[in-house]
C-alpha cells in the first residue's frame, strides 16, 4: 500500500496547446487516471494533489482514499505563474512524512511543462534526501526543455532505490495519458506492486 502526493504543473506554460487541447488539460486527464488506478489497486492507497505554482505551491488535498475529493480538487485549480519545483517536492514530502498509515510506502509522482528554474544542485541535494527518507518519485516531463532534461536524469539518478523511481519523458504528439498508461509509472499498479503491504 502507497501514499502518493501527486504535484501538478499549472504555470502559464500550460496553457500551451502542443498536448491538446492544453498542457494543463492533458495534465489533469492523466492525474485523474493515475489517481483512479492508485486508489483501486489497493482500498489503502491515498492520493494527494499539489500545484507549484502561483505566489507559493499549494495543497489542494491530503493524501485521500476518497478518488471523489481528489477529481473534485482538480477542478479548482489556477494558471498562474511559474513553478517551484524545489519547494513543492518538500512540501509534498512533509505531506507524506504526516501520513495516518506510517505503513504505507511514500511517493511523489511530479507532472513538469515549464522550465525548471532551479539548478540541478539543489534539485540533487533534494533528491539524495527523499532517497533516505524512503520517498519514491516519478517524474513526467513534457513539453519541456532539453534544461530540465539534464535536471531531471540528474534528479532521478540521485533519488533512485532499487528501480522504484521513474522518469518518463513524453514528446509533443501523443496523448499523455496514452503514453503513461503504457509507462512504467502505471505498470507498476498491474505487477502487484500497489497490492500488499
Amino acid at each position: 500500500m502507497e501514499a502518493t502526493m501527486v504535484v501538478i504543473d499549472n504555470s502559464e506554460w500550460t496553457r500551451n496547446g502542443d498536448f491538446p487541447p492544453s498542457r494543463f488539460q492533458s495534465q489533469a486527464d492523466a492525474v485523474n487516471l493515475l489517481a483512479g488506478a492508485r486508489t483501486q489497486a489497493n482500498p489503502e492507497n491515498t492520493v494527494g494533489i499539489l500545484a507549484m505554482a502561483g505566489k507559493t505551491p499549494r495543497v489542494l488535498v491530503t493524501p485521500t482514499p476518497d478518488l471523489g475529493k481528489v477529481l473534485h480538487s482538480m477542478q479548482d485549480v489556477e494558471i498562474e505563474g511559474e513553478c517551484r519545483l524545489a519547494t513543492a517536492v518538500q512540501i509534498a514530502q512533509l505531506c507524506l512524512k504526516h501520513r495516518q498509515n506510517k505503513n504505507q510506502r511514500q511517493r511523489v509522482v511530479i507532472f513538469v511543462a515549464s522550465p525548471v528554474l532551479e539548478d540541478k544542485e539543489k534539485l540533487v541535494k533534494i533528491a539524495k534526501k527523499l532517497k533516505k527518507n524512503n520517498v519514491a518519485v516519478d517524474i513526467v516531463s513534457f513539453g519541456a526543455t532539453e534544461d530540465n532534461e539534464e535536471k531531471f536524469e540528474a534528479f532521478h539518478g540521485a533519488v533512485n532505490s532499487s528501480s522504484n523511481s521513474h522518469l518518463v519523458t513524453v514528446p509533443p504528439g501523443p496523448v499523455l495519458s496514452d503514453i503513461l498508461i503504457s509507462s512504467p509509472i502505471f505498470q507498476q499498479e498491474g505487477s502487484g506492486y500497489g497490492g500488499g503491504g
